[in-house]
């Protein structure tokens, strides 16, 4: 077997049966340096299952792109990849602030949390 001769050749051997029938999945986070269509085959052809894709950054527009590319590569490859999308829990954020200077909280202050669009004092 491949993989008692060369565990590194068995993970890049896309031919292997072993590979078919494995029961963990491969996943891989998708960003700047591996959106493009080339490398998403790449990594389609080296086992991804799973594209993660952090929503903590980027616009809907890219994340779109991202999504349409991962769709395009996974059809030209004949393969089924689910997409993860990795969500941030809540957070509280803070807007635009008056004059972009930082705002000092002291205690006893009172705070006025909004999700209105307002410029920030």
């Amino acid at each position: 077997m491949i993989a008692e001769k060369d565990p590194a050749a068995f993970s890049l051997r896309t031919e292997s049966r072993a590979l078919s029938a494995r029961r963990a999945k491969i996943i891989a986070t998708i960003g700047p340096a591996s959106n493009d269509e080339s490398t998403l085959r790449d990594l389609m052809r080296l086992g991804m299952d799973v594209a993660r894709l952090n929503f903590s950054h980027g616009t809907h527009e890219e994340h779109a792109r991202n999504i349409a590319s991962i769709r395009r590569a996974a059809r030209k490859e004949d393969r089924t990849v689910c997409i993860l999308q990795d969500l941030q829990g809540p957070k509280i954020r803070t807007g635009r602030l008056k004059g972009h200077e930082p705002v000092l909280l002291k205690t006893g202050s009172q705070v006025t949390i909004t999700s209105r669009d307002v410029v920030g004092t």
